[in-house]
Order: structure tokens, then sequence, then C-alpha cells
């Protein structure tokens, strides 16, 4: 759970009892023109992206009651690293080359055709939820997600001001609308919007003479463009979160919602407890941190 620029970790060990530790935000947003509007959503990913990997690697720590101390700086650059190549790979680089094969059957356009980035767009999606879908028959990853239900489900309770016990929290929505997976959706159907602007343009400007070399051109825009295109989306969920009342923004949090129902499960109330426990650390409820 994270609370401002602070972050606990609750485990529950072999034994058990529930672990909790405090911990600074690792941030990356250090100078002024990192926390503008639109540039800051790039860094916010990273941050995100480092500060879970390290969390993960606490937690089997403690669950699995193994010896060793925190992930080394190299290996956490080469995780985070791998972890974004793959993603490119799969919802960038394959997107790219399924849709040069509707081409090739004659059913779509050149790049820089309209009906080329709506293929492109189509497979990222059928792609993303296939892949959530299939990952979330994985017994660990089922775990993860029930997890994530129960967290959704403490962060409910306390914001309506309930009794954070197990009976009263059970009750509440495992769905939330600020739930950070939205933002991956937003980031896929901004993706297509730039995409099918900005490709054309760019193939006005410079088209390189080998077809290979066009492509290969296309997907490292492509890759520069995530840059952009995750600080729009980044803002677009922050507004969504401070006008939640609004109708506009109900509706906008409605695709989150419905992801929700593949990334979230119903948790147990041993699960709720440590849910719970990082909660109450993160807030500052309860002395149940000690700082690193």
């Amino acid at each position: 759970m994270r609370s401002q620029d602070r972050l606990s970790i609750a485990v529950r060990e072999p034994g058990g009892k529930i672990c909790v530790e405090c911990r600074p935000w690792l941030t990356f947003t250090r100078t002024k023109w990192q926390k503008k509007p639109f540039i800051r959503g790039f860094f916010v990913l990273l941050e995100t992206l480092v500060n879970g990997i390290k969390s993960l690697n606490f937690s089997a720590q403690k669950a699995y009651d193994e010896e060793g101390g925190e992930i080394k700086p190299w290996a956490l650059f080469l995780t985070v690293s791998l972890s974004i190549v793959l993603a490119l790979g799969i919802f960038v680089v394959l997107p790219h080359v399924l849709s040069l094969g509707m081409k090739v059957l004659h059913l779509g356009g050149d790049v820089d055709s309209l009906s080329f980035n709506l293929w492109d767009g189509l497979y990222k999606f059928v792609l993303f939820l296939a892949y959530i879908f299939f990952i979330s028959f994985l017994p660990d990853i089922k775990r993860v997600f029930q997890y994530h239900g129960a967290e959704h489900k403490v962060i409910h309770a306390y914001e309506h001001g309930a009794r954070l016990i197990p009976s009263e929290i059970k009750h509440f929505s495992r769905l939330h609308p600020r739930c950070g997976t939205a933002f991956l959706l937003f980031v896929l159907s901004i993706s297509i919007i730039i995409f099918a602007f900005i490709v054309p343009v760019f193939l006005k400007l410079y088209t390189p003479d080998s077809t290979i070399s066009k492509h290969l051109a296309i997907l490292l825009l492509k890759f520069l463009l995530m840059i952009p295109v995750s600080g729009i989306a980044y803002e677009i969920i922050k507004l969504a979160g401070y006008k939640c009342e609004r109708m506009w923004c109900k509706l906008l949090c409605l695709p989150g919602l419905f992801l929700q129902l593949l990334t979230t499960k119903e948790p147990d109330d041993e699960q709720l407890e440590v849910a719970i426990a990082a909660l109450k650390a993160a807030v500052g409820k309860e002395d149940l941190c000690s700082q690193n």
C-alpha cells in the first residue's frame, strides 16, 4: 500500500504472523520538470515498476522464509529492463507484425493507413486481455489477484469510515475506480489514436528506402512515443480520480472497472487481515513500521 511518499508491505509469514515493513517510496521525480503534467506519468510508471519489484522480492523472502537481502541494483535494473522489453515486444511489436499480416491478406492497408492502425489497436486489446485471462489461472497469480481484491475492499472500507475488520470489509466491492489497471487501458487506447496521426506524418517527413528499415524505424518511433502516451494516460487517470463524482469521470472509470473483474478475485479473511495491516501502516494508524 502507498500513501503519499510512504510505502507499506504486509506479508503473512509461514508461522502465521503478519510482518509489516514501511519504507520511503522510491521516486525518480526529483526535479521540477519531471513533475510537470504530461511528463510525470512516465516517471511514475517507472517508479511503480521498481517499487513493485522490490516489494515482491521482500514479500517472497518473508512468505517462503528465505535467506538473503534486498535485490541488488544491477539485478533490479536488469529485471525492470527485461520487463519493459517483453511488454513492448508483446504489446507493440507483435500487434504490428500481425497487422502486417492483415495487409498480406488484403484486409488492411499499409502502416500509414487508418485500417492498419485499427488492426494494430484491436490486436493490442485482444493480446492484453488474453494475457490477463490466461495468467489468472496460475495459482500464484490467482493469489496475487485475491490480494488485489483485498486491497480494494480495505480501501473502500477505510474511505467509508467502516471498522477495519474482515467481517465488515468483506461486503465492500473488490472493484475500485482509482485502480492503476485503468492506466494500462488508457495507454492502449491513447497509443492507437496517437500512432494513427503521428506515423503517417513521420513517413511523409522521412521514409527509409528498404521495407525492413521502414518498419524498424516505425517500431522505434512507437517505443519513443510511449513516453508521451503514458504521460497523457496518467493525467486522465489523475483527473478522473479528482472528479470521480462527475458522470463523465464515472464513464471514464467503467473500462477499468470491467478489467478489474479479471485482475481481482474475492479474498478470504486471512488475506483481508494482511491488507488491513498494510493500510494501517501506510496511513500511520498503528506503530507497525520500522523505517529503513
